[in-house]
């Protein structure tokens, strides 16, 4: 990221190349703060320690796990036979009364039990959205739209900070962290990953490690985005395999920033994506951005 204003046009060259080669990239010098991050983190462990009633109290079900607990055992990928072995917490956008898209997005709920909670995820969701937009502005370069293309079409975007808890995994366990899936949204930012188990599918089929060095930012593209550009920039099958056996007594904790359009952009295949080569493969099915994640929740058994 320090190359960003110094090279713009180099790190948004090699930052596209990553994505259209990968679907992932992996993001040093990313400048958030690390107190708000730490702070965030130890927060969201606090609460997973929590006897399992108290947490539960913050899950509102039936509403996608659009914001509070999603207890442990509920998320599966799409197709999966087992469900995966996570729990998470949800936060958004918080937005003013009477504003047009309070009727696509939930209050936030906000734990008593912990002290500066709502402070210190709410601060590290406002700092992810600020790099996404960044991340956006690069992108767009790679694709040679205007820089600010994605400004206005994100800038109320449905987007969620998930505090993820992985607890240790027993040998018999009839699953994995995290099956084989795709993003739903635009980009995600994701900090936390140090500890070993994320994958990603090659175009040719193999696994690959994802093992970004400690402090840095695995930014992956969503099927929103895969969409959006006629799959010029892949939305990759990813996953959280279980750990090595000396590792399984461990708890794995990552806090992934899954960024979204405004709930009423219309996602249609840009035009300059479209070529002999790659024709539109979503001609005359455009499709409203929430309309979209309300598909693929009920695909994951979120609705």
């Amino acid at each position: 990221m320090s190359r960003y204003n110094a090279d713009f046009q180099g790190f948004s060259d090699d930052l596209g190349a990553s994505f259209k080669r990968y679907g992932f990239a992996v993001i040093a010098d990313h400048g958030l703060d690390e107190l708000t991050i730490e702070a965030a983190i130890a927060d969201a462990k606090a609460f997973f320690a929590l006897p399992e009633e108290v947490k539960r109290a913050y899950h509102r079900p039936g509403t996608g796990g659009a914001r509070g607990l999603t207890p442990f055992g509920v998320e599966a990928a799409k197709d999966a036979k087992a469900v995966d072995l996570k729990e998470f917490w949800h936060v958004g956008r918080e937005l003013p009364e009477g504003h047009p898209y309070r009727k696509y997005m939930r209050d936030n709920l906000w734990p008593t039990e912990v002290q500066g909670f709502r402070t210190h995820l709410y601060g590290m969701f406002e700092a992810l959205d600020v790099l996404g937009r960044k991340v956006l502005r690069a992108i767009a370069r790679y694709l040679t739209l205007p820089d600010d293309y994605f400004d206005d079409k994100v800038e109320m975007g449905n987007s969620i900070l998930r505090m993820l808890h992985y607890p240790p995994v027993p040998a018999d366990a009839p699953g994995v962290r995290a099956g084989a899936h795709e993003d739903i949204n635009v980009i995600t930012l994701l900090l936390g990953a140090e500890e070993a188990g994320l994958q990603l599918k090659d175009a040719d089929g193999q696994w690959l490690d994802i093992a970004p060095p400690p402090g840095a930012l695995v930014v992956n593209i969503g099927d929103m985005l895969q969409r959006l550009t006629n799959h010029v920039l892949p939305s990759t099958t990813h996953r959280v395999v279980n750990p090595a056996p000396e590792r399984r007594g461990f708890a794995r904790y990552s806090t992934p920033f899954f960024l979204h359009f405004n709930p009423d952009f219309v996602i249609e295949t840009l035009p300059s994506t479209i070529t002999p080569e790659n024709p539109d493969r979503y001609e005359g099915r455009a499709i409203m951005a929430e309309d979209f994640l309300t598909e693929r929740l009920k695909e994951i058994r979120l609705l």
